[in-house]
């Protein structure tokens, strides 16, 4: 009796142990929902449905976006967290919902650690430094003494209270040891417009909403925020340049909710890494100003727990909350 327990025990553990990668080989069996927790026409609502068509070929089964905007990509971000881990509910997470979200908001609806399986990063692009063409100023260096003589005078817009822009500034701030005033605004394409009519002087701009004022010589860009210089402004300095160490970036990434199995999340990473380096698909990204930036699930994990870690770390320096 005990010979043939043991016998079907060896069976019963060879089967748990194929099981998962059929499953994973019949994998998708119906559409796949990408939350995207940001409005219908944003970035990540674009990057996300540029993706989304070219996995909807290789996967066989329509690859459906579903914009849910609202508190900074937390309601979203929240809604995939508590999906069924099935691998039919994933999300598009960004630098706010998986970076600076759990630093600045007290409550949150998911823990950005916790609640996920990561699958794969998707793209990421810099943030630019950009000048009303007023400023007496061509580089970093010569800002930050600009402003250590003229402490509390100069400002910086953002895209809004406990914004990537907000952030950036205020890493600038405590970097440099500088007194800039923060002007927050109702989203990235009012800011823009502000700096461009002298109601601030400094903004840190995505490069699609600045690029095109700096080469019409509305704005002047003088550095990007990614520890290396960028394709889209080769021209540009980073500010780790001049400010060792500083670096904030936009990036986007698929995560699953936790538990998603791993036969799951392979498939997803094999298939979305497929996507990025397809030509026509660099190209539409290019246009949007990303760059294709594929990583592993635990390359991603980690570089999740380290944008967290940052940002609290910079938040409580700075006493940032959003209520």
């Amino acid at each position: 009796m005990h010979v043939r327990i043991t016998h079907f025990a060896v069976i019963a553990a060879l089967g748990a142990a194929v099981s998962l990668p059929a499953a994973a080989q019949q994998y998708p069996a119906k559409p796949v929902r990408v939350i995207v927790p940001q409005a219908p026409g944003s970035a990540t609502d674009v990057v996300t449905r540029i993706v989304a068509n070219k996995l909807t070929e290789l996967l066989g089964q329509p690859v459906v976006v579903d914009p849910r905007p609202g508190a900074g990509g937390s309601l979203g971000t929240e809604l995939a967290a508590k999906a069924p881990a099935d691998g039919y509910t994933i999300v598009m997470g960004h630098n706010s919902s998986h970076g600076a979200n759990p630093a600045i908001y007290p409550k949150l609806g998911y823990d950005a650690v916790r609640d996920f399986t990561p699958i794969i990063s998707v793209v990421s692009t810099p943030y630019v430094l950009t000048l009303h063409p007023s400023m007496p100023v061509k580089n970093v260096k010569e800002l930050i003494a600009l402003a250590r003589s003229r402490p509390g005078q100069i400002n910086y817009a953002s895209a809004g209270n406990g914004s990537t822009h907000h952030l950036s500034g205020e890493l600038l701030k405590t970097m440099a040891g500088i007194d800039i005033v923060h002007v927050p605004y109702k989203g990235t394409t009012p800011a823009i417009s502000g700096l461009i009519a002298g109601e601030t002087t400094i903004m840190f701009g995505t490069v699609t909403g600045v690029q095109p004022q700096i080469r019409a010589n509305r704005l002047r860009g003088i550095a990007v925020t990614t520890p290396k210089r960028s394709q889209f402004m080769p021209e540009l300095p980073t500010m780790a340049e001049t400010l060792p160490g500083f670096e904030i970036m936009s990036w986007f990434a698929l995560l699953g909710p936790a538990g998603t199995p791993r036969p799951i999340v392979d498939r997803l990473y094999t298939e979305t890494t497929k996507v990025l380096a397809m030509p026509d698909v660099k190209e539409a990204l290019y246009k949007q100003g990303f760059e294709p930036n594929p990583g592993t699930p635990e390359q991603l994990a980690d570089f999740i727990k380290a944008e967290i870690a940052k940002f609290t770390k910079l938040a409580k320096a700075t006493n940032i909350k959003v209520e």
